[in-house]
C-alpha cells in the first residue's frame, strides 16, 4: 500500500457538508465541483466505499491529485443512510451522484431511474459480497421456541421491504413451505427491528450485514438461518447517476481508484480496518473483523465477477414476483467501462495466514482456519483448524486471558462466526461447529456416530 501524505489535511480541506448535487456546479464548468456521495455506514460490507473510504480520507486525496491537473476545486458531501432505498430517492432527484447499496436496492435503483427516463443509472463496481450468500441471516431470542425457519410461521418477522436479507427471507421461507403471507412481516429499518427482538416486539429479525451478528454478540439472540443454506450469491456495489459520469468521468475515476485503496488497506491490514471502522460507526470492532476481516463472511473487490451479475440476473424475476421491480434492463444497467477504464489491477482477499504455534501446523485452508482475538494483544494469532482454535482459546484461558473473540468457519457452509455462539458436533477425534442448529442436525443425520456438544464441552474435550 503506498503511502499517502497529507490525508488528514486534504479531507478536512475537501470535505463539505453539502446536499447540493454537482449536476448545477459542475455543468457550468464552474472552479468547484460538488459531490454528493450516499452511504450506509453500518452496512458494513459497503465500507470500501463508503465508512472506510471516509475514514481514510482516500476520495478527497484523489480529488486533491486530479485538482492539481486541471485547476478545480472539488468538495465531497458524505450521505449516511440506514439503507439503500433513500439513497436512490436522492439519485432519481438529482441530489446524489455516487451510491452504494446491496443487491436487491442496486436492482431496484436501476429500475426505477429506467422508468423515470433519462440516461439513468449505472452499476459500476461492487464492494464486498459472499458467493453463498450469508450476508444475509434471521436470528431470534436466545430463548426463541423457533428451531427452524418453518417455526416461524404465523410470527411478527423484522425485516426491511426490499433488502436483499428481505429477499433471502422469502425465498428461504418458500424453501422451507412456508408462504410469503405465512408471517407477519414488519417493515423496519435493521436497528428499530434489533431493538424490537431485543424488546420481544418482534419474534425474529431477517438483516444484512452487521445486524445479526451484533445482536448475536450482544448476547440478545441466536442464529436460527444462515443465509449461505441458500447457496445464493449475494453483493453490495457503488451505483452512479450516469449523467453525472457522463459529465464528470474523471469524478468516477477518482472515486473508484480511492475505493481500490481502501479495500488494500482493508485486505492488507484487516484488523486496523476493522477498528477504524468500529470507531466510525459505533459497532464493536469483534462484530466488524467478523465479516471484514481475513476469511470473513464479506470478500471485497471492485471486479464485476460473472458468477455475481449472473446471480443478478436471477434475482430479477424474483424481485418481479414480489411486485417491488417493474421492468430492468441489466445489461443497460451493468456498466463495466468506468473499471475499464480506471485499469485496477485486482485486490488479493485477506486470508489467515502464518503458523499455529500451539498445534505447529501451517494455517492454510480457509475452510479450517480460525483466529483468536485476545484482550490486549495488537494483533490476532492464526489457528489451523477448529480443534486448535479451541486448545488456543483454552490454554489463553488457563493463562488468564481475556477472550475478545474467536472466530471459526461452519463445518458446511464456511461461514466464519463466533466459536462460543456456535453449535459444535464431536465426530471422532474431530470437533466441529455449525452456526445454525439445522446444520447440526444435518450433520448428525449423516453421521450417526457423532454427537452435539455445547461450546464448553468442545473446550473440555479439545
Amino acid at each position: 500500500m503506498r503511502a499517502r501524505t497529507g490525508a488528514l489535511l486534504a479531507a478536512a480541506t475537501l470535505t463539505a457538508a453539502t446536499a447540493c448535487s454537482s449536476a448545477d456546479g459542475a455543468a457550468g464548468g464552474g472552479s468547484t465541483v460538488q459531490v454528493v456521495v450516499g452511504y450506509q455506514s453500518k452496512t458494513i460490507n459497503t465500507v470500501t466505499a463508503g465508512t472506510l473510504l471516509r475514514a481514510q480520507g482516500y476520495f478527497e486525496q484523489r480529488l486533491a491529485e486530479l485538482g492539481k491537473q486541471n485547476g478545480k476545486t472539488y468538495t465531497v458531501s458524505w450521505q449516511d443512510y440506514d439503507s439503500g432505498a433513500p439513497i436512490t430517492a436522492q439519485m432519481l432527484a438529482d441530489k446524489t451522484d455516487i451510491g452504494s447499496m446491496g443487491d436487491y436496492p442496486l436492482l431496484i435503483n436501476g429500475s426505477r431511474a429506467q422508468e423515470a427516463g433519462g440516461p439513468g443509472t449505472r452499476l459500476v463496481s461492487v464492494t464486498g459480497y459472499n458467493l453463498l450468500g450469508a450476508l444475509n441471516s434471521v436470528v431470534v431470542p436466545k430463548d426463541s421456541p423457533a428451531h427452524t425457519l418453518a417455526d416461524l410461521k404465523g410470527r411478527k418477522v423484522s425485516t426491511s421491504v426490499g433488502s436483499a436479507a428481505d429477499g433471502t427471507l422469502v425465498q428461504a421461507l418458500r424453501k422451507a413451505g412456508v408462504p410469503d403471507d405465512g408471517i407477519q412481516k414488519q417493515n423496519q429499518q435493521p436497528a428499530v427491528g434489533a431493538s424490537a427482538l431485543k424488546a420481544g416486539g418482534v419474534d425474529a429479525l431477517a438483516q444484512f450485514v452487521a445486524w445479526p451478528g451484533a445482536v448475536v454478540f450482544a448476547g440478545d439472540g441466536r442464529l436460527l438461518y444462515d443465509g449461505a443454506a441458500l447457496a445464493r450469491p449475494t453483493l453490495h456495489g457503488v451505483v452512479v447517476r450516469q449523467k453525472f459520469g457522463t459529465e464528470r468521468p474523471e469524478v468516477v475515476n477518482a472515486f473508484l481508484a480511492a475505493q481500490q485503496d481502501a479495500t488494500e488497506y482493508l485486505n492488507e491490514q484487516p484488523l486496523a480496518a476493522s477498528r477504524k471502522v468500529a470507531e466510525a460507526t459505533g459497532l464493536p470492532a469483534e462484530v466488524v473483523h467478523l465479516y471484514n476481516g481475513p476469511n470473513g463472511i464479506a470478500t471485497f473487490g471492485t471486479e464485476l465477477r460473472p458468477e455475481l451479475l449472473t446471480a443478478l440476473r436471477e434475482d430479477v424475476p424474483f424481485l418481479k414476483s414480489v411486485g417491488v421491480l417493474k421492468a430492468l434492463d441489466l445489461d443497460a444497467f451493468v456498466d463495466p467501462s468506468y473499471l475499464a477504464k480506471a485499469a485496477l489491477p485486482a485486490v488479493p482477499p485477506a486470508r489467515i495466514a502464518g503458523t499455529d504455534e500451539l498445534c505447529g501446523l501451517p494455517v492454510t485452508d480457509p475452510a479450517l482456519a480460525g483466529e483468536l482475538w485476545l484482550e490486549g494483544e495488537e494483533s490476532t494469532r492464526p489457528a489451523a483448524d477448529p480443534g486448535c482454535l479451541l486448545k488456543a482459546v483454552k490454554a489463553a484461558e488457563a493463562g488468564g486471558k481475556k477472550l475478545r473473540a474467536a472466530y471459526v468457519p461452519d463445518a458446511a457452509t464456511g461461514t466464519r462466526w463466533f466459536a462460543d455462539h456456535d453449535l459444535w458436533v464431536r465426530d471422532g477425534a474431530k470437533l466441529l461447529p455449525f452456526t445454525t442448529e439445522d446444520g447440526a442436525k444435518a450433520y448428525l443425520a449423516a453421521h450417526p456416530d457423532a454427537r452435539q456438544l455445547s461450546y464448553r464441552e468442545a473446550l473440555a474435550a479439545s
